[in-house]
């Protein structure tokens, strides 16, 4: 049989609302009390009622993630920090992945709402007026992360296109002649929401402008690799390799280490995220610092303060830093 509050309340000789000042760790009550019903509690192995305890609040204490996929390994220490700050805050999380699909993001919307989460952090695909009104209508918080949707939306992220601009200022320090920009999202331009990949695009040029660079190479599409292959590397014009994240990055390296190219003696690689698994690539890839812990914690300390305090806690615009590696 389940053990209860009036349970542990007539073990320990108290009032159930001392048991419950107690479990929830809310003053009023002397140190040795609580210990008295926490001990209590543990040894009739008492488990909270959260259904019970959601109707009285008003809240499940759930929140749901909405993202494209795990597959970008920035995406899953996201949803690590995500997870993490909502337990130490009493919230449980639900995951739902949209692999990058408009009509499937809406479905997942809907099965959280349906489970009646207290808030959504979402990372969207979908853009627009329309959507706009669509979450809205929801009467429930959400915190938009790098896909901008709009200014009436609570948004947590960074200065993209300055991001980009500095990744740029610093390989054309090195003396890169001739640049490529990889970027295969760049392809879905005016269909879905790429704010991120825009804005880095738009922070590349800028970059590029001001140094007055040639004309870059800019590869979009999901055959970007075979089009690099194609390109006439040569020792004599140094050519960096501009990636809008490091996934690309990666793949690029792979192709050029494939076909003899020397990185970064021929061609230089720039990434962008600083995804935790590049301690384990060499050479060591020299990316930009993406505070991606910092906005999963962020996005969800912001959402709670909304669903508790009523209003969204404002978060600035966050860092982000060179990491110079070895690759440019």
């Amino acid at each position: 049989m389940r053990t209860t509050i009036k349970d542990i309340a007539a073990a320990c000789h108290v009032s159930a609302g001392t048991v419950d000042r107690a479990l929830n760790n809310r003053p009023g009550i002397s140190e040795k009390t609580r210990k008295k019903v926490l001990d209590a509690a543990a040894e009739m192995n008492y488990q909270p009622d959260f259904t019970a305890r959601s109707l009285v609040m008003g809240r499940t204490l759930t929140l749901g993630v909405v993202l494209f996929d795990l597959y970008n390994r920035s995406f899953a220490q996201l949803m690590n920090a995500i997870e993490k700050r909502a337990r130490e805050l009493g919230y449980f999380v639900y995951i739902t992945l949209t692999d990058k699909n408009a009509q499937n993001e809406r479905t997942c919307i809907d099965y959280l709402i349906n489970r009646k989460v207290d808030g959504i952090i979402l990372f969207s695909v979908n853009k627009g007026k329309e959507f706009e009104t669509y979450l809205n209508k929801l009467h429930t918080p959400v915190v938009t992360i790098f896909n901008y949707i709009s200014s009436d939306l609570e948004y947590i992220g960074i200065q993209e296109r300055q991001a980009m601009k500095d990744a740029v200022d610093y390989v054309a320090s090195k003396r890169y002649s001739r640049f490529i920009y990889v970027s295969p999202p760049l392809a879905y331009s005016g269909k879905s929401n790429i704010y991120t990949q825009e804005e880095r695009f738009q922070g590349f040029l800028e970059g590029i402008q001001g140094h007055k660079a040639a004309d870059p190479l800019v590869l979009k599409g999901a055959d970007y690799l075979e089009k690099l292959m194609a390109y006439p590397f040569n020792k004599a014009e140094k050519t960096a390799v501009v990636c809008s994240t490091d996934l690309y990055a990666l793949e690029v390296m792979n192709t050029l280490k494939g076909i003899g190219i020397a990185i970064p003696g021929e061609a230089g690689v720039m990434g962008f995220d600083d995804i935790d698994m590049l301690k384990y690539i060499s050479p060591r890839l020299t990316t930009v610092k993406y505070p991606i812990v910092q906005i999963g914690e962020k996005a969800v300390e912001s959402l709670v303060h909304k669903i508790e305090q009523g209003a969204f806690k404002s978060v600035p615009l966050l860092g982000h830093e060179i990491i110079k590696g070895e690759s440019i």
